[in-house]
Parts: structure tokens; sequence; C-alpha cells
């Protein structure tokens, strides 16, 4: 029994019934156009969907699927969405959201959403920067088995906190000198984990992805084996598709 709609995603154009979809449950996955919006959606089975890694990536497939069909210019819905009806999406969507609506669709036409997240060890950064800092690095070897003042102790961690910042920035630096003039914008966000210095997604032309990725990889290059790079070329633009 069905449990209302499962959305996905609104497109500018309608999807012809030869792009054959398969979403959440395994349901088929049909388009409705409603005042010029074309809604991805499937039966949905359940009420609420459990945000499992399954569920995730059945989700985003049936973007990337459309997306690889040649329907490129779309406004992702977060994972989850189930609505009793189309009139639903009518007074909550499309009647007080319009006009955000079709100007997202004009700065998303011919773009694409890539992401760049920067790793490094942050134990061997570590040594590597008193290794580089022979005074910063004597001072500490000094002070081991002493007994420091809180003064003393407040001291030398700010010394090693500031020379460790300074070594990420550069290497954040760096990359976005290198980027951001390839990118019509750019969102950065906070990294997720303890080793990820850097993390951001860049708004970029279509057929620009292979110039961006060989910059990517030259950048990268040049830091050698001191970081570690995770580069999406292919997603639907969540970052960019905000309604604000």
């Amino acid at each position: 029994m069905s449990s209302g709609l499962y959305l996905y995603g609104i497109f500018p154009d309608p999807i012809p019934e030869t792009v054959a979809l398969q979403g959440l449950d395994s349901q088929l996955v049909y388009s409705q156009v409603i005042d010029g919006f074309t809604f991805l959606y499937s039966e949905a089975q359940q009420e609420k969907y459990l945000a499992s890694r399954r569920n995730l990536i059945s989700h985003e497939k049936v973007l990337e699927q459309a997306m690889h069909a040649g329907f490129r210019t779309l406004l992702p819905l977060r994972f989850g969405l189930v609505v009793k009806n189309w009139e639903t999406v009518v007074t909550q969507l499309l009647q007080p959201y319009k006009a955000q609506l079709r100007k997202l669709f004009q700065k998303l036409a011919g773009r694409r959403e890539v992401s760049v997240k920067i790793f490094w060890d942050s134990k061997a950064e570590l040594q590597a920067m008193m290794d580089s800092h022979q005074d910063l690095k004597q001072k500490r070897d000094q002070m081991e088995g002493k007994a420091l003042s809180m003064e003393e102790v407040i001291q030398i961690g700010q010394l090693i906190e500031s020379n460790l910042l300074s070594r990420k920035e550069s290497i954040i630096q760096a990359f976005f000198d290198e980027l951001k003039p390839l990118a019509d914008e750019v969102i950065e966000s906070d990294p997720m984990t303890e080793d990820m210095i850097y993390n951001a997604a860049f708004l970029i032309p279509w057929e620009n992805e292979s110039i961006f990725s060989q910059q990517v990889e030259a950048i990268d290059h040049k830091f050698g084996e001191r970081l570690r790079i995770r580069y999406n070329n292919f997603t639907a633009p969540y970052t960019f598709a905000q309604i604000s």
C-alpha cells in the first residue's frame, strides 16, 4: 500500500518514459509535470525512511542516472521527502518558492557541482613541522622530564599549534588560489573528520571538468605523499541548490 509520494528532485524539462529508473523499495520512478516543473517520484512504501547507506545510495542513484541520461540541470530534494499528494507540493513548495526555483535553474544550467576534500596525517605533519623548526623542537625536548608551570605548558602548546595551523593554511590556500578561478562559485564547509583539513564544493561549467580535475591532480602532486584527496566529479548539486 502506498504511503504517498517519495520525491527525488525537480527538473526544468519533461523526462520521457523511455528513461527507466528504479528508486527506493525497488519502485519504478515516474515524472510529474506541474506548472513547468518536472518532479521525479516513486510510490512511497513507508511513511518515513531510515537514512541507511542503502537508501541514501538509492536516492542518489535516481538523480545520477537522470543526469547520465542527459538531464543535467536539476534541483535535488533532500533524502526522505514524502508527501501525501501533489496538492501538498503546490501549496508548500511551488506557490511560495516558484520564483526562487526558476532562478536556481538559471544558475545551474550548464554547470555541475564537484567537491574536493583534503586529508592529512596530523601526527606526520606534527613531526615534519618539528623537524623544520629545530628551535621549537629543542625547546620542547628541553622541557621533557621537567616540572613545568601552567604558563610554560600553554606557551609551548600555542607555539606548536600556531605553526601547525600555518602549515594547514598554506595547503588550503594553494588549492583555493588555483581552483577558484576555474569555478563560478565556491562553498566551503566544515571538515567532517579530524584528519580532514579542507572541504569545499565548486560550481563549474560542465565542459570544464577535465581541466578542473587535472588542476586538482597538479596541486596534489606538488605536495607529494603529504595529502589524500577525495575528488567527486559527478554529483547532484545539493550544495548550490539551496533556497534562501
